[in-house]
């Protein structure tokens, strides 16, 4: 019996994304996750392979999944300010550039981060 493994287009595009970018500790990847409960972000030195600072939406209230999302590029800028991390690598998790993935990045660009 042959067993049939699927992947999902998200996947794909993301271990495409990934073949192509790393994060260091001088410009760390800023990684993003979306479900459809919350949006996540975490700057991440590949080199080491530990996460150096993170963020969610899980303690924003009272906005749209979209303000909450630009809360948390504002946030995730903030925290990469306070180690010293200015430039990032931009790694939308095979996620489409749109929305909520756009609204972290428009608030990490807001809040100071170059990519």
């Amino acid at each position: 019996m042959k067993k049939i493994i699927l992947s999902s287009s998200r996947d794909r595009r993301r271990k495409r994304i990934r073949a192509k970018i790393s994060g260091s500790q001088e410009r760390p990847r800023l990684s993003i996750y979306k479900s459809n409960v919350a949006m996540y972000a975490q700057l991440i030195d590949d080199t080491k392979g530990m996460t150096l600072v993170a963020a969610s939406t899980l303690n924003t209230k009272g906005k749209n999944k979209t303000e909450s999302a630009k809360a948390v590029g504002i946030e995730i800028a903030k925290l990469a300010k306070s180690k010293g991390i200015t430039q990032v690598t931009f790694d939308r998790g095979g996620f489409i550039y749109t929305g909520r993935v756009r609204a972290v990045a428009e608030g990490a660009r807001e809040g100071g981060l170059i990519f």
